[in-house]
């Protein structure tokens, strides 16, 4: 027990609760990280390899997504042990049991991730009314069908590239994992004039110096194929995605793809994180040394988060984009500002702009006389 309570800081976590149903198939971890800005939103991740300290940095990186973004919104995390490509009927049975034992914990409102989407959180609204990312029929605006987190990365890269000195347009790209934000940032970027170069999934990486065609890797993901089995292109390993040289590297899957033991092998301009935590802190900071600019998950996929927090207060899909193009330009913005009058990485100056913020909300607060030491159930 003791050890949990390395999570602790000043800033939270306010809470971890372990979740265990076995009639349901159910095992997983709720970390409420901070609610000094409001109820928490963070998504519903499942996996075979989650764990509390993955669950925890995450929560954590969405107080900072949440506070950098000025939403009345703290910040937490949910995960489930199990294979995300379960059949339906158990996936369902799994998300209402967790929805369901947590019908009491008002500090958090679910929303979807990976191995959940808007049909879970319909199932989630069923049991406990708190969800984001419903669909359309409930009142949900539909956050993969439009876009949104990547709609925000498109503009981070946009804002970053007037900092880098050249053009959307002709910039190469790459993007690591070509799912929901993967394939949005490629249709937004490519729509300005870049070239995606090469992309990959779960399942391989496809390459072509001279231009992938989108729509064509959209037929091929919307069959259930590979974008590996791109006809047009030479297929590589999964990993060798990371070698391919680039002005825009964008990844958009898992945690820690690059960290100190291949950061040497990114040769590239700039990086946009449409995944969450995708980089370690040790790889960042060898990256600001060698003059790659990095933009941070937090600041550059707010986009989801966002567009949810508009949903859940009842904005229309139009408002939506608007405030995402508005707050990720004006954050990105704000950020490489700091980071270039203090001569700091952008991860410290987004952290520094967001835990101001954070700050300030919790001065105002009754949770913030409480101690920082989490609650565990």
């Amino acid at each position: 027990m003791q050890d949990l309570f390395k999570y602790a800081d000043e800033i939270g976590p306010a809470k971890i609760i372990h979740i265990y149903e076995p009639s349901a198939g159910l095992k997983g971890i709720l970390v409420v990280d901070n609610v000094a800005m409001g109820p928490s939103i963070g998504g519903v991740r499942i996996a075979m390899d989650v764990s509390l300290n993955e669950c925890f940095r995450l929560a954590r990186a969405m107080t900072f997504k949440n506070a950098a973004a000025g939403l009345s919104h703290g910040g937490g995390k949910m995960v489930i042990y199990g294979d995300p490509k379960m059949p339906k009927h158990q996936k369902q049975q799994i998300i209402r049991a967790a929805a369901a034992s947590l019908r009491n914990e008002e500090s958090y409102i679910f929303g979807p991730d990976m191995g959940t989407d808007e049909e879970c959180m319909a199932w989630v609204k069923d049991e406990n009314g708190r969800a984001i990312g419903l669909p359309r029929e409930l009142g949900g605006i539909p956050l993969d069908e439009i876009g949104a987190t990547a709609w925000g990365v498109y503009h981070a890269a946009d804002v970053a590239l007037r900092y880098l000195n050249f053009d959307l347009k002709d910039a190469t790209v790459v993007i690591q994992g070509f799912g929901s934000v993967g394939k949005h940032a490629a249709r937004f970027l490519s729509g300005q004039g870049a070239k995606l170069i090469a992309a990959n999934d779960s399942r391989g990486t496809i390459y072509n110096p001279e231009g992938l065609d989108i729509s064509a890797l959209f037929a091929l993901k919307d069959a259930g194929k590979s974008v590996a089995d791109y006809p047009d292109g030479k297929r590589l390993e999964l990993d060798e995605i990371i070698d391919i040289e680039c002005d825009i590297w964008i990844p958009a899957a898992r945690p820690d793809v690059i960290n100190e033991d291949n950061v040497h092998r990114l040769k590239t301009r700039l990086i946009v994180q449409g995944a969450n935590i995708p980089v370690t802190d040790g790889a960042e900071k060898q990256l600001f040394e060698k003059g790659v600019m990095c933009i941070p998950d937090f600041i550059a996929n707010a986009g989801g988060v966002i567009c949810g927090a508009e949903e859940y207060h009842g904005a229309m899909v139009t408002t939506a984009l608007q405030t995402i193009e508005e707050k990720v330009r004006q954050n990105t913005e704000k950020v490489l500002e700091i980071s270039q009058r203090q001569n700091i990485p952008p991860r410290e100056a987004a952290m520094q702009m967001a835990t101001d913020r954070l700050k300030k909300a919790m001065s105002l607060r009754r949770w913030s006389l409480f101690s920082s030491a989490p609650h565990f159930n």
